[in-house]
């Protein structure tokens, strides 16, 4: 029998290996691993995105026929119940003849969920959530995507320390030194979606693109997202872009977010002003805030954020600071929304909504794995 810090360090491989796997689209990073009953690795795998053989799968592929029999499978994510462009995990390790499996999270899917239960069904002993906060904080961008039926919501602003994202003719570049427009760059390039207002298409004509630092376009760019009743221009830069650029007229902001999901997008990262900005807060709808703040100070009232709706101290959005860094002479906060107290008896969440926080916030409508 495999004990509990040996299990803990198997599962922690299967992470690494999950790491492996597509940052952006629907599918989650999972990561498999086949280990004899004394844990031993027999085989190793991972998912390589949308069409590809799932984790466990892929492990499997690695062993001759029969050489998985009474072993135990260290999966990252319950396995799948489904049949898409795959057929189920479950039924795949069931017929490999596997005696165990040892999963981190559950699948929140409607249709992809129920493989524990299968494979109970079929007499292969289960063991869920190990190390269970790990794993849901490394697919954080996926559970909320899956949970909540909308993409995992970045917003991002760049400002003084005074707050102020412009001097007071509305002029912004730079405010930040180049380390920091390059980090961003690299972080548009990990989302699958980047959303502006028309305002913004409109007063800065951005290219909405991922660049390196020579000006060259990174290997994957964002698909470009456009909210607002004005209209694009024909010679606008963001209508050259790799990808076309989708319009959303709005305002209904939780319509646009679904229809992304719907559309294969996992993380929407926003660049807008401050209107599409304090829109988003106020719509509590933001996963997680990255805060460029530049040494420098500008007053005047070009905010890098507008009326949210808070009117009293009481009704601050508070967040949590996740982490800092130094780019260069500025600093990168990325913060988190922080969950309310909760009463005994009730489980109240944050406006905006985390992994934890947020399981039963609202009806699921989750995209299967494919």
């Amino acid at each position: 029998m495999i004990q509990d810090t040996e299990r803990d360090r198997l599962m922690r491989r299967a992470l690494a290996l999950a790491a492996n796997g597509p940052s952006t689209g629907q599918n989650p990073r999972v990561g498999c691993l086949i280990v004899d009953p004394n844990g031993t690795v027999l085989a190793e795998g991972w998912h390589r995105g949308a069409g590809t053989a799932h984790a466990e799968v892929d492990a499997l592929a690695h062993l001759p026929a029969g050489a998985a029999r009474g072993a135990t499978a260290i999966v990252t994510l319950e396995p799948c119940n489904h049949t898409g462009r795959t057929g189920p995990c479950a039924v795949a390790l069931i017929e490999a003849g596997v005696s165990r499996v040892v999963y981190a999270v559950s699948d929140p899917g409607h249709a992809s969920s129920g493989g524990a239960e299968r494979l109970r069904a079929a007499g292969v002993e289960v063991v869920g959530g190990v190390l269970a906060a790990e794993a849901e904080a490394f697919l954080a961008d996926w559970l909320i995507a899956a949970r909540l039926g909308r993409p995992f919501v970045t917003l991002k602003w760049a400002s003084s320390l005074d707050g102020r994202a412009a001097a007071a003719d509305g002029s912004s570049r730079w405010i930040t030194g180049a380390d920091a427009r390059l980090d961003v760059h690299r972080r548009r390039a990990a989302s699958d979606a980047i959303l502006v207002g028309t305002g913004t298409v409109l007063a800065d004509d951005p290219a909405l693109t991922a660049r390196s630092a020579d000006g060259t376009l990174l290997p994957t760019q964002p698909v470009p997202v456009v909210i607002g009743t004005r209209t694009v221009p024909a010679d606008a830069a963001v209508r050259h872009h790799p990808h076309p650029p989708v319009l959303y007229p709005g305002p209904d902001l939780g319509v646009i977010l679904r229809d992304l999901h719907d559309r294969g997008i996992r993380r929407a990262f926003i660049e807008g002003g401050p209107g599409l900005a304090s829109a988003f807060v106020t719509a509590g709808l933001v996963d997680e805030y990255l805060v460029y703040l530049a040494p420098t100070l500008l007053g005047g009232d070009r905010l890098a954020l507008g009326d949210i709706g808070v009117a009293r101290i009481d009704e601050q959005r508070r967040l949590e600071i996740d982490h800092v860094e130094r780019l260069g002479d500025d600093l990168l906060l990325v913060c988190r929304p922080r969950a309310l107290p909760s009463t005994p008896g009730t489980r109240t969440a944050s406006p905006e909504t985390t992994p934890a926080d947020t399981r039963q916030a609202e009806p699921a409508r989750t995209e299967t794995r494919i």
